[in-house]
């Protein structure tokens, strides 16, 4: 029978000792962490109290605006326009369309990827 597994295995207690001083370490990490974030949340202001939440509008919470809009004309040069040429940096801007109502697929149109076909028909 070999037993040198067991003669490593009992060893001469230092590996347990090791192990027993790393196992304080962590304890003693864990409660300092602990007492850290304590006072931490000790210096934060409180929470705030019911009068100190926000309050809707007077004239009622504010409501949705649903509106068609319009890009702004890109403007006419001569020569080829880069984004900083651009007004806003090249970030498209908008304004408010005359049109108030949504645009819808044309009846009898495919409304898919340019198919070209009868759709639904």
């Amino acid at each position: 029978m070999n037993t040198a597994w067991m003669d490593v295995a009992a060893g001469t207690g230092a590996g347990a000792a090791g192990l027993i001083v790393a196992g304080v370490v962590i304890a003693a990490v864990l409660v300092g962490a602990f007492w850290l974030g304590v006072r931490v949340m000790r210096r934060e202001s409180p929470p705030p109290t019911p009068a100190e939440q926000p309050r809707p509008p007077e004239g009622g919470p504010v409501r949705e605006v649903q509106e068609q809009r319009e890009p702004h004309e890109v403007p006419q040069s001569d020569r080829r326009l880069t984004p900083h040429d651009l007004p806003g940096h090249g970030n498209a801007g908008t304004r408010t369309g005359a049109s108030k109502e949504r645009p819808r697929w044309d009846e009898g149109s495919s409304g898919s990827f340019g198919s070209g076909g009868a759709g639904g028909r």
